[in-house]
C-alpha cells in the first residue's frame, strides 16, 4: 500500500513538473517573439516592412536585372533588418505616392521625398536620412543661361508633384512635366526639347558621371531634407523607424550604404547659413 502511494505521488510530481516546464516554455516563446503589435504599430503585410519608391530615380531607386535597387532601397532594407522585419520594397509613381501611403498601400515612403509643411499635413515624417540641394542643370553647350533669372520664358523640365515644381513655375511659365528626372535630364541633350531641368544636385551629378552632356548652373537654390513618410495613423511606426535609423547611423551601416552609392556620407553637410526647404 505504501509503495502504491509513493508511486502515485511520483506520477503526480512528474506530471506537475511537465506542466510547469511547458508553461515556462510558452512564456519564453512569447517573450522571444517581438511582433509589430507588441511595438504598437500596424503593417500592411504582417511581418514585412513594405516601403515605396518611384523606381525611376537612379541612383536612389531603379530596376537592374529585374530587381529594385539603389540607395533608398538599401536604406529601407537595412531599416527592416534593424526592426526585425522582412523588407518588401515596392514601386509607385511619384505623382500619386502620397495618396498610396494615405490609402494604406504600403507602410512608408522611402523615395527621396523631401519634407515640406504641405506634405506634413498628409503624412508624418522621420528625421532626414540625407540632404540634397535643388539645382538648375542645362546642356553642356548652353552658355545663355548662367543664373536663375535667365530662365524667364525658358522651357523647364521637372517631375510632377516634386519640390522642384513650384520654384520652376516662379521662374518661367513654360513647364514640361516628367515622371523621371533622368528622362528630363536626357532631354536636355536633345536640341530644342528643354532649356533647363531643376532637380537634386546629387541626381544631376550622377547623370554627368554617366556621360550626360549637361552642367550645373550656379549653386543649389536651397537644401532639402529627404525623410521617410509614414501614415499619420501609425505614429509608433514613425518612432520605430527613427530609432532604427539612428542605430544605423551610430553603428556605421548608414555610412557604408552612402559610401557605396555616392562615395561620401550624405548626412555629413554643414547646414550653417543654408536655407532649408520647408
Amino acid at each position: 500500500m505504501k509503495r502504491m502511494k509513493k508511486f502515485k505521488m511520483m506520477i503526480w510530481l512528474l506530471a506537475a513538473s511537465v506542466l510547469v516546464l511547458a508553461a515556462c516554455g510558452n512564456d519564453e516563446e512569447k517573450t522571444s517573439e517581438s511582433t509589430a503589435e507588441d511595438q504598437g504599430y500596424n503593417l500592411v503585410n504582417e511581418g514585412k516592412f513594405t516601403f515605396a519608391a518611384s523606381g525611376v530615380y537612379k541612383p536612389f531607386s531603379f530596376e537592374e536585372d529585374g530587381k529594385l535597387t539603389g540607395f533608398d532601397v538599401e536604406i529601407g532594407n537595412a531599416l527592416a533588418e534593424k526592426m526585425g522585419l522582412e523588407a518588401n520594397p515596392v514601386t509607385n509613381p511619384f505623382e500619386t505616392i502620397l495618396q498610396g501611403l494615405v490609402g494604406n498601400k504600403f507602410d512608408a515612403i522611402i523615395g527621396s521625398m523631401a519634407y515640406t509643411k504641405e506634405r506634413a499635413e498628409q503624412a508624418d515624417f522621420t528625421e532626414p536620412y540625407y540632404y540634397s540641394g535643388g539645382m538648375i542643370f542645362v546642356a553642356k553647350d548652353n552658355n545663355d543661361i548662367t543664373s536663375p533669372e535667365d530662365l524667364d520664358g525658358k522651357k523647364i523640365g521637372v517631375v510632377a508633384q516634386s519640390t522642384y515644381e513650384e520654384p520652376a513655375k516662379e521662374l518661367s511659365d513654360d513647364i514640361q512635366y516628367y515622371s523621371s528626372d533622368v528622362v528630363a535630364l536626357k532631354d536636355l541633350t536633345v536640341k530644342g526639347r528643354l532649356d533647363a531641368v531643376i532637380t537634386a544636385d546629387i541626381v544631376g551629378y550622377e547623370a554627368i558621371d554617366n556621360g550626360f552632356e549637361i552642367k550645373e548652373i550656379d549653386k543649389p537654390m536651397w537644401v532639402e531634407q529627404p525623410s521617410i513618410a509614414v501614415n499619420k495613423e501609425n505614429p509608433e511606426l514613425t518612432k520605430a523607424i527613427d530609432e532604427a535609423l539612428q542605430e544605423m547611423i551610430e553603428d556605421g551601416t548608414y555610412e557604408e550604404i552612402s559610401d557605396k552609392w555616392f562615395g561620401r556620407n550624405l548626412l555629413d553637410i554643414d547646414l550653417e547659413g543654408v536655407e532649408l526647404l520647408e
